[in-house]
């Protein structure tokens, strides 16, 4: 059952009692340690946050266009020379160098696997998956580190073949048109607005 928010001050502190994301405005704001006096309203903005991808821009743009990213470490002097990272990353954590972005595509395809997974039944404010979530840890041959997504079709086991599946047709440029389904699902299957 839903309450409409609520403001009150107690020991000097604001509590919120209610529907956090739809505060009410002029819901009067009271003081419980002082009779309930009125101490001011509630007065609800929306905010538009801007959020620069930077080096990243071009991993978030290729998921629109079905394509999953990632970078390499080129420099003839790293130690770590040849070093594939997923997720993205713009410089090398060895040696700092600029990283070379690479189409990893077909072989998260061919072989991705679930490391290790978790079950979310609840989940926090600002959540727009269905739930349960299924969160998975991705590891693919050949990469040195693990990216965590979500599966949306089936259920998770360690060591199960999985394959990518993006929101092409209205992406909202965030790592939430990045999916996975087990390996053999059918198109048919696949959440609305997602292709292989």
């Amino acid at each position: 059952m839903s309450m409409f928010g609520q403001v009150y001050v107690k020991n000097n502190q604001y509590k919120i009692k209610g529907d956090f994301h739809h505060l009410t405005p002029c819901t009067p704001i009271r003081n419980a340690d002082d009779g309930w006096k009125l101490m001011g309203v509630t007065n609800p903005r929306e905010m538009t946050y801007m959020h620069s991808y930077g080096g990243e821009a071009i991993f978030f743009e290729s998921l629109s266009q079905g394509k999953l990213m990632a970078t390499k470490c080129e420099n003839p002097k790293c130690e770590s020379k040849g070093s594939i990272y997923q997720p993205f990353r713009i410089f090398c954590p060895d040696c700092l160098g600029k990283m070379a972005v690479m189409d990893m595509t077909k072989l998260a395809k061919e072989k991705a696997t679930i490391h290790t997974f978790m079950v979310c039944e609840r989940s926090g404010a600002f959540n727009i998956l269905d739930k349960p979530i299924k969160f998975i840890n991705i590891e693919f041959d050949g990469v040195c580190t693990i990216l965590m997504s979500y599966l949306s079709k089936g259920d998770p086991e360690i060591g199960m073949r999985v394959v990518p599946i993006f929101q092409t047709l209205n992406p909202t440029y965030t790592i939430l048109d990045l999916s996975w389904v087990p390996a053999g699902t059918k198109a048919s299957a696949l959440p609305q607005g997602f292709t292989f």
